[in-house]
């Protein structure tokens, strides 16, 4: 369970396009940062994705990804012309395909790889969907299968939603601001689809001619929907953004991707065991869906004056961690390709950088507002930090070198600043009944007991 958002450059605080996600999956599921070049490709070639071969094309763009360690395809991503894409479960009345087919998260890697823009994302993904068709368990532990939303912006500043059910898809470009959820988000306001749409919508029950094809309310299965609170939190994300059109920047949608819903920005005693209702940032505890989901990754990327920053955690939960920046893409097409250490999978390993922060993150549980509350001031005041010196940087126009030297000392602070969190996190001792509900310690100590996670 996602949510991706974007501000075209009339509605940023600085002329320039600004694109989020937070990727919600299992606890366990570490994701991927990776850097892959561009490639050119002999004929004949194939492509091995997360379950079938498909052929190769001639060239591939260099990318940029956060992916789920076990697939393929990444959650979000970038590629060197300025393209970047997120994807989205969707629930539609229609069956997803079981059997192995492309996931949505090869479709988006493969738009990454294959388009320089939004208008030739959407023509790979309808392609392939034409000629493969999208299926397959996307579950980490248990099976789970669905049809795919996705939103997309590109360097010159132009977004679109693309929605699909199954081989048809239908889309819709952005005006100023736009969120995506799990539920079907276009209406009837349709910029484009595939020749299959309608007589898909018919098969469900809409007659051509009497009423206007209305995407949402034909498709969308909303039992389904509700249980993930896709249309709660698109909502959420909604209200957040419109009120900052003209002021929004990567600091903004920083604030959102850590947000947890009005209760919480009510209560200052919040905690996440509770029911998530519009939380944008998840955290996993027992129960069905969004219940079950934990934002795994959050990304922020900016697009302005012909150069893209991207602000990555590489970790999990937004609200215990720390954005740094990455260098990538249109303006630093001589720099080389940043790099991120081990890869980590599921189970714990202190080498890797997913899972090095699980042991901040998950000492925060034990108490989470008196734990966080000891770092949240230092950790925001160190990202104004890093947004100051890369403001500078663009400022100045700085070559690869300098951009290479601050995008390795913005890590390595942001390293040692963790490591200093967790022992100023552990020195505090967590109060009777902080930790949550009888179910929602015995969901994690089972977590960790999966993960081989550490004691103490």
């Amino acid at each position: 369970m996602c949510d991706t958002m974007v501000a075209r450059p009339a509605a940023s605080a600085n002329g320039g396009l600004v694109f989020a996600k937070n990727s919600d999956r299992e606890a366990n599921e570490a994701q991927v940062l990776a850097c892959n070049p561009a490639a050119a490709h002999v004929a004949g070639e194939s492509v091995r994705c997360t379950y079938i071969e498909i052929p190769q094309v001639p060239a591939t763009h260099a990318v940029f990804l956060s992916r789920p360690y076990w697939m393929w395809g990444a959650e979000m991503g970038a590629n060197d012309k300025g393209l970047v894409i997120g994807n989205e479960a969707i629930f539609a009345k229609v069956k997803p395909q079981k059997d192995a087919a492309l996931i949505g998260m090869d479709l988006m890697r493969l738009a990454l790889e294959r388009a320089a823009h939004v208008d030739e994302a959407v023509a790979v993904i309808a392609g392939l969907l034409a000629e493969f068709g999208q299926g397959g368990n996307c579950g980490h532990t248990s099976r789970f299968e669905y049809h795919n939303g996705f939103l997309m912006a590109d360097a010159a500043g132009n977004a679109l939603v693309m929605e699909t059910i199954g081989r048809d898809w239908v889309v819709e470009r952005v005006e100023t601001v736009r969120s995506i959820s799990n539920t079907f988000t276009i209406s009837t306001r349709i910029d484009g689809e595939s020749k299959g749409l309608r007589r898909a919508a018919e098969a469900l029950g809409w007659h051509a001619g009497k009423v206007p094809l209305d995407v949402s309310e034909v498709f969308a299965d909303r039992t389904r929907s509700r249980f993930a609170t896709g249309a709660e939190r698109w909502c959420r994300t909604t209200a957040l953004l419109e009120p900052k059109t003209g002021q929004i920047d990567a600091a903004t949608m920083m604030a959102i991707l850590r947000d947890h819903g009005p209760r919480a920005a009510r209560d200052k005693a919040w905690r996440p065991d509770g029911l998530l209702g519009g939380s944008v940032c998840a955290h996993a505890s027992f129960g069905p869906v969004r219940r079950f989901g934990q934002t795994t990754g959050s990304w922020i990327t900016e697009m302005r004056h012909g150069r893209a920053v991207h602000w990555v955690t590489g970790t999990a939960s937004p609200d215990t961690g720390i954005f740094k920046p990455v260098f990538f893409g249109p303006g630093w097409e001589d720099k080389a390709l940043p790099t991120f250490g081990p890869a980590p999978t599921g189970r714990f390993d202190g080498s890797t950088l997913w899972w090095r922060h699980e042991r901040l993150h998950r000492a925060v549980l034990a108490d989470y507002a008196q734990r966080l509350a000891v770092y949240q001031a230092e950790r925001d005041a160190l990202e104004e930090k890093f947004q100051y010196a890369v403001e500078r940087l663009l400022a100045d126009g700085a070559d690869r070198v300098t951009a290479d030297k601050l995008q390795r000392e913005c890590w390595a602070e942001a390293e040692k600043a963790e490591d200093r969190w967790l022992s100023k996190v552990t020195a505090v001792p967590p109060r009777r009944g902080a930790g949550g509900s009888a179910f929602y310690r015995m969901h994690w100590a089972r977590l960790n007991r999966e993960a081989a996670f550490p004691a103490g």
